[in-house]
């Protein structure tokens, strides 16, 4: 982007029109934006994922992030007979203008019944989000996003300080969450499931 286009976007007379999820998904269609890369649509804008340690290429994926997302896709087979499923890094419709990709998420039902959607916010019991060099973006953006979609539970697997941050109680009006703890490696995780269940796993086995 060049430095006179970044001037305009930062005037305040500019007005960029934010892209609704149907747009995104035309421009998917369409091959303007490649199937199965890492972007996202947030706020109606779109961005791809940083999934790097802090100090690295934004490009890369780091091994603990890595490490994470397949400890996460490992409880698939423990969240099946509690009525639910796991899904790693696909997205979630939130219209008009968000359509994230968790790292992590616990749908409703089994992956069948999303053969023709994406899980939308009264699907998903619980958001997963690993952090390291996108963790500003995942406290604030995203936590507005999923808080104002009244997604219950979001996780925020924090890879810098070895811990993970839990919200719940969205308010939906402020886009904040009104309980926030920190588990730390000792501790165990519980993830919400169908009909007040939990499945439990211990902190430790999300870090490499």
């Amino acid at each position: 982007m060049t430095t006179s286009l970044l001037r305009e976007l930062q005037d305040d007379r500019t007005r960029l029109m934010p892209l609704t999820v149907r747009q995104y998904h035309q421009m998917i269609a369409a091959g303007i934006v490649p199937e199965g890369e890492p972007y996202e649509l947030l706020d109606g804008q779109l961005l791809r994922k940083d999934r790097s340690a802090t100090g690295e290429d934004p490009m890369t994926v780091s091994h603990q992030h890595a490490w994470a997302v397949k400890a996460l896709a490992r409880l698939g087979t423990k969240f099946e007979p509690l009525g639910c499923h796991v899904q790693t890094q696909q997205p979630i419709t939130l219209p008009p203008h968000q359509e994230p990709e968790p790292d992590g998420a616990v749908i409703a039902g089994s992956e069948e019944d999303y053969r023709d959607r994406h899980p939308g916010p009264r699907d998903v019991l619980c958001v997963v989000e690993v952090a390291d060099a996108s963790l500003r973006r995942d406290r604030t953006t995203k936590l507005r996003i999923y808080a104002s979609a009244g997604i219950g539970t979001y996780l925020i697997v924090n890879l810098r300080d070895r811990c993970v941050e839990v919200h719940t109680g969205p308010i939906r009006r402020s886009g904040r969450y009104r309980d926030v703890k920190v588990l730390a490696v000792a501790d165990a995780i519980a993830f919400p499931a169908p009909a007040g269940k939990v499945l439990e796993l211990p902190v430790r086995r999300l870090f490499a």
